[in-house]
């Protein structure tokens, strides 16, 4: 497949499409003075290329220097990932782990970001795209996209512990709670929940439940805003979404239709 340069984009969309920030949030690092291009500080009409040196607070960024001429760069592609159990989200992994990049195919154009995190013991749907723009907006708090999840907790918790899981309970960061709890069933020693909330903090399920004294022995999401996780999608699978999808899930961001330039 033959491979051109891409054309010059201008500085916030390439930035925002790196995955560093929403186009918003570069603009005001640009007017600060925190961006700099080939040595000189970035102005806000700039147009760079995959030759330009960009640098954000004295750090290098690394852009795409190819892409195949038969895709278009400013395609929105959105892939649904099944996570296995054991896998880290990240791009490398300094205890030689797998990654949730390693069975990822190529993107159509730039870089997959990944849309929020799950970590090594946490299972299910996980969701990457092309687009910066979109990934910042789906995991900012601002958006309050939902996140369902199916969890398996230690012994059988009574009412009013679900309640105080639903009015809210104090984390070290700031209040939290579930905006739904369903039951699942139970079995000897374990309960099976359903369980949805509006935020992306770091173990959010997990510390939730501590923090009423029962340990999650299961996690796996099922659902990240209006995308649910496929039955026919296994472990370790990944799948494109159709375009009505993606617009879907970009309205629920608070974008409307995806940037197409």
């Amino acid at each position: 497949m033959t491979s051109v340069p891409l054309p010059p984009q201008r500085l916030q969309k390439v930035l925002a499409g790196l995955g560093l920030g929403s186009r918003r949030t570069i603009e005001e690092w640009i007017r600060a003075g925190r961006v700099q291009v080939n040595g000189e500080p970035a102005d806000l009409g700039l147009r760079v290329g995959p030759a330009d040196r960009i640098m954000v607070d004295g750090r290098p960024v690394t852009q795409p220097a190819l892409e195949p001429a038969s895709s278009s760069v400013s395609a929105v592609a959105v892939l649904g990932y099944h996570k296995p159990l054991g896998e880290v989200t990240t791009r490398s992994d300094p205890q030689g782990r797998p990654t949730v990049f390693d069975r990822l195919p190529a993107p159509p154009a730039g870089r997959w970001i990944v849309v929020g995190r799950l970590d090594v013991n946490t299972a299910g749907l996980l969701l990457f795209t092309n687009d910066g723009e979109l990934a910042h907006r789906l995991m900012h708090p601002s958006s309050e996209v939902e996140r369902e999840y199916l969890v398996r907790v230690r012994d059988q918790p009574v009412a009013g512990t679900l309640e105080r899981l639903r009015r809210g309970v104090t984390l070290e960061d700031g209040p939290a709670r579930f905006d739904r709890i369903e039951a699942q069933g139970s079995s000897e020693g374990h309960a099976w929940f359903r369980v949805t909330l509006h935020e992306g903090r770091n173990r959010e399920v997990r510390r939730l439940w501590s923090a009423v004294g029962h340990e999650v022995s299961r996690l796996t999401r099922l659902r990240y805003g209006p995308i649910g996780l496929p039955d026919d999608l296994r472990p370790g699978e990944a799948r494109l979404l159709p375009p009505a999808l993606v617009a879907e899930l970009a309205r629920a961001a608070g974008l409307g239709a995806p940037d197409k330039g």
